[in-house]
């Protein structure tokens, strides 16, 4: 019997042990895990950060150039795109750290030819191209509140073309969420506005309409491409894959635009465009180079958001936004806000919220799973 005992006893010693690793090891994991979360979200918020700054103050500078005396649709759209030089000294750093991770670190993925890559980057750079026109031209016709609201519709784009080449889940709360943000924009056909001092004809506000619809549609399938290629063809999760998709498609897009403004003949009016600025030549260019460097900042956002969430995810964020930009077009460019714009404004960001707690409910219902 006492040996028995003893025998038990030792058992008993070695499962306690077994039972102290384990949770030790279980705990370690799960303040790495914390680490990881707390990195991520820290990730996430300068990513939204910049999204929405970059967002808000070109759109707002977009306008300011036109009711200033800019008329150039092509040099509007050009500045969108052609800021991307600013990253390079970035693309630069990160492609060093990259080549020291790589040295202690072997990848097993093949990378993409560069065949693969070209076309990759080619497609969405002329993509860009277009759809920077479709916006400048809908920006140019319609005041910036109802532009921005309008603009709110690429979240139901992003959620279309999402279902098919992302298969993104449609919930009751997404459906909802598009239903609404759908009528958001299409309450603004009935608005006629105007886009600074002087009103436009109801032919052209349809023109701005449209373009500005249009737009939002291929922004949708941009995003949507973008977080495919990522997946399917990059297959990679680091700063740099995020800077070679700005700097390669912008650069495309930046030759098609230039190609563009001299096949127009906008670029003869230039100069007499300068001359004529309200605000004088200094800040003439001081607008166009801010315009490009805050959608260089937002561009930052919008794609490092579709790498760490999803592309529905930034546009999302991108949503978010949506009373910025209507409330400061109100102060500084005195948009009224009438009735049908306040009905909108409520849809869009409810069809926004009911977005957000779906997105919280799978959260909810991943970390239930795990326990």
């Amino acid at each position: 019997m006492g040996e028995a005992t003893e025998i038990q006893l030792q058992i008993l010693d070695e499962n306690n042990k077994l039972d102290e690793n384990s949770s030790e090891r279980q705990t370690n994991g799960i303040m790495s895990q914390s680490k990881r979360t707390y990195k991520w979200w820290l990730l996430m918020a300068i990513y939204t950060i910049f999204l929405l700054a970059g967002q808000s103050t070109s759109t707002l500078l977009g306008r300011l150039y036109y009711d200033k005396g800019g008329n150039s649709k092509w040099l509007a759209t050009l500045v969108q795109v052609a800021g991307f030089p600013i990253l390079i000294p970035l693309y630069y750093l990160s492609s060093y750290k990259s080549s020291n991770h790589n040295t202690n670190s072997s990848s097993s993925i093949n990378p993409p030819s560069v065949f693969v890559l070209s076309g990759m980057y080619s497609g969405l750079g002329v993509l860009l191209a277009a759809d920077c026109l479709l916006f400048s031209v809908g920006l140019f016709y319609l005041s910036v509140s109802t532009y921005s609201l309008i603009c709110a519709s690429q979240l139901a784009f992003n959620a279309f073309f999402s279902f098919f080449l992302n298969s993104q889940k449609f919930t009751p709360f997404i459906i909802n969420s598009l239903v609404l943000l759908t009528i958001s924009s299409a309450l603004l056909m009935f608005q006629n506005d105007s886009p600074g001092s002087t009103s436009v004809s109801k032919g052209k506000y349809v023109i701005g309409f449209v373009c500005t619809v249009a737009a939002s549609a291929g922004y949708g399938l941009m995003m949507s491409l973008t977080q495919f290629c990522f997946q399917k063809i990059l297959k990679k999760e680091t700063f740099k894959v995020v800077l070679d998709m700005i700097i390669y498609q912008s650069l495309v897009a930046t030759l098609v635009i230039i190609v563009g403004l001299f096949a127009s003949g906008e670029w003869e009016n230039l100069g007499r465009e300068m001359e004529g600025f309200k605000l004088g030549k200094s800040e003439y260019v001081n607008v166009l180079v801010w315009i490009a460097i805050g959608w260089q900042v937002f561009s930052i956002g919008a794609v490092g958001l579709i790498l760490e969430a999803s592309s529905l995810f930034s546009n999302v964020i991108s949503t978010l936004g949506l009373p910025i930009v209507p409330l400061f077009a109100m102060v500084f460019f005195h948009d009224p806000m009438t009735g049908i714009k306040v009905i909108s404004m409520v849809l869009a960001n409810w069809g926004f919220v009911s977005y957000v707690y779906q997105h919280y409910l799978d959260d909810r219902n991943s970390e239930t799973g795990k326990v």
